[in-house]
């Protein structure tokens, strides 16, 4: 549970059946492993792309426009969060998880770990490529410090999955996490070194697939225990 809260002040869970009210996550969670929740998937949609979502149209909408949600195993049941400041500006996060209806039905777009690791390695190399060919990337001490600041962010933040995935899952969470690193790097850094609109469209072009491939890699990852249970392999 601490994974989960991390460094917001307070999760909080709305619209649980059998509860009038906001309860706590920790009998949120209680609750719904005796509704028969096993396990719990990860949904990371993006518009165009509802990875990890099975519907109805209802809950798509909330996750997309929350950009994640949570899909319950053994229950017809998913969560999306609402983030609201607590305190400061940047300072605590207070989220409230909205318990909606969902399809039980196989999740949008999620590959295999397999194919996941296939594809984020051929997505790497590519955008490297096309970002090196159009010197989009930016050169010099100032770029050079963005991507030293986002490696020592993702130290601080590598997400470390619990005991009993499989080493293929964190294999390819830090591998997307790397790659996510890069499109960080290169969507902050504005146009870079493309200077013509058709330069600054290659280098959006470049990063799209690989972007849609890390997040496809990571609930790929997050989820796998889930599928394997699934599956029958554990």
């Amino acid at each position: 549970m601490l994974a989960i809260v991390g460094e917001d002040a307070v999760h909080r869970v709305e619209g649980l059946p059998g509860e009038s009210g906001q309860v706590g996550l920790t009998l949120a969670l209680g609750r719904l492993r005796t509704l028969g929740v096993s396990g719990l998937r990860v949904a990371l949609p993006a518009p165009g792309h509802p990875l990890g979502l099975s519907g109805p149209p209802e809950f798509n909408a909330r996750a997309l426009e929350a950009e994640e949600a949570v899909v319950c195993h053994g229950a017809a049941l998913g969560l999306v969060p609402d983030v609201y400041e607590a305190g400061p500006e940047g300072v605590r996060d207070e989220v409230v998880w909205h318990v909606l209806p969902v399809r039980e039905a196989p999740p949008a777009d999620v590959p295999s770990l397999g194919e996941a690791e296939r594809e984020l390695a051929e997505a790497l190399r590519e955008a490297t490529e096309a970002l090196t060919r159009l010197d989009v990337a930016g050169s010099g001490p100032v770029a050079e410090a963005a991507v030293d600041a986002y490696r020592a962010r993702a130290e601080r933040g590598r997400e470390v999955l619990a005991p009993g995935y499989p080493s293929r899952a964190v294999r390819v969470l830090e591998l997307a996490q790397r790659v996510g690193t890069l499109i960080a790097v290169a969507t902050e850094s504005g146009h870079g070194g493309a200077v013509s609109s058709s330069e600054m469209s290659a280098r959006r072009e470049a990063l799209r697939p690989v972007e849609r491939t890390a997040r496809r890699a990571q609930v790929a990852a997050y989820n796998s225990v889930v599928e394997e249970r699934e599956r029958g392999v554990r």
